[in-house]
C-alpha cells in the first residue's frame, strides 16, 4: 500500500527487486479476451527467471483448471506463471458449504465447469434456495436491465446470491461487456443479499496467500507481494484491503486515451491508498 504519488512507468522491472511474488490479474493484463499481450508474457517470464513467483489471480467464474485451458487458447504460455487461483475456486468452496440447498445457476453454459464433481440439485428461479451468478447468458447483447424481471421475485423471497465474478465489466477486444458483478449490483439494488467470491473481497486474498506459501514452500510476507491489475474497484482496492502494494495497468475499462501523469492523478487523487505505479501495459 502507498500514500505517496503514483509513479508513471513504462516498465515494471525497476519494481521487481522489491517483491518475491506477483498476484497478477488475467483479463485486461495478460490478454484481452482474444489474444495474449506479448509484453505481459515476457514480463512474467523475466520476473520468474529472477526467482519471483507469479500467481494469476482472476475473477473468472470457473475453476483454475478451466482458466488454464482458456488462456492456452489465447496464447498465454504456462511458463509465464506458477499457478492460477480464481473466484470460481472460492465459489466452489462456498457452494460445498451449502450443497444441501436447491441452486439456480444464472450464467452461460461455458461456466458449467464451476460445478464439476459437486453433487448438487439445480432448479428454476421460482424454486431456488440459492442463486449462483456467473454472468449474463449472452453478454454480447444483454445488459443487467434485461434481468430485472427475473431478479425481482428472487429478491422479494430473500434468496441469497453468490456472485462468482465480482467484475462489473471487462474489455473483450475493442468492446466492453458486462460481467456477473453488474447483475449482483442490480440484485442488491432490488434488495437482494449477495456474497462476492472474488476481488476486492478479503477471502480470495487469504486463499492467494495460502497458494503462494504452497508454491514457494514457505509463507510470503505481505510487503513482498505486489498486485498487478487493471481494475480500480477489484485489483487496486482489493490489494489495499489485503494490505499489499499494487500496480495499475491501463486498459479500456478506465483509460480510453494515452496514460499520462494528468490521467494518473485524476484516477487516484483523493484515494487513501494508491498504487505504487501505473503502466500503460504490463511490460519489462
Amino acid at each position: 500500500m502507498s500514500t505517496q504519488p503514483t509513479r508513471l512507468l513504462l516498465s515494471i522491472a525497476p519494481l521487481a527487486p522489491s517483491y518475491d511474488a506477483w498476484l497478477c490479474d488475467v483479463w485486461g493484463v495478460m490478454h484481452n479476451g482474444i489474444e495474449a499481450f506479448a509484453s505481459a508474457v515476457e514480463a512474467c517470464r523475466r520476473f520468474r527467471d529472477r526467482g519471483g513467483t507469479v500467481l494469476l489471480l482472476s475473477n473468472a467464474p470457473r475453476p483454475a483448471s478451466a482458466v488454464a485451458v482458456q488462456i492456452d487458447r489465447y496464447g498465454v504460455p504456462r511458463d509465464a506463471y506458477d499457478g492460477i487461483l480464481t473466484s470460481g475456486d472460492l465459489t466452489r468452496k462456498l457452494i460445498g458449504e451449502r450443497a444441501h440447498l436447491r441452486l439456480f445457476h444464472l450464467g452461460p453454459e461455458r461456466d458449467k465447469p464451476l460445478f464439476d464433481g459437486l453433487d448438487l440439485k439445480f432448479v428454476g428461479p421460482e424454486n431456488a434456495d440459492l442463486v449462483i451468478c456467473s454472468g449474463l447468458l449472452n453478454d454480447d447483447v444483454e445488459t443487467p436491465a434485461d434481468y430485472t424481471s427475473m431478479l425481482e421475485p428472487l429478491a422479494r423471497r430473500g434468496v441469497p446470491m453468490i456472485c462468482a465474478n465480482p467484475d462489473l465489466n471487462v474489455e473483450r477486444g475493442s468492446r466492453i461487456v458486462y460481467c456477473a458483478g453488474s447483475l449482483a449490483a442490480e440484485y442488491e439494488r432490488l434488495g437482494g443479499s449477495v456474497t462476492y467470491a472474488g476481488k476486492p473481497h478479503r477471502p480470495i486474498y487469504d486463499m492467494a496467500f495460502e497458494k503462494l506459501a504452497e508454491l514457494r514452500g514457505e509463507p510470503v510476507a505481505r510487503e513482498r507481494v505486489l498486485a498487478v491489475g487493471d481494475g480500480l474497484r477489484t485489483d487496486i482496492r482489493g490489494a489495499a484491503n489485503a494490505g499489499i502494494d499494487s500496480v495499475f495497468i491501463a486498459s479500456a475499462i478506465h483509460v480510453t486515451g494515452e496514460l499520462d501523469a494528468v490521467t494518473v492523478e485524476q484516477l487516484f487523487s483523493g484515494c487513501e491508498t494508491r498504487p505504487v505505479a501505473a503502466l500503460p501495459a504490463l511490460a519489462w
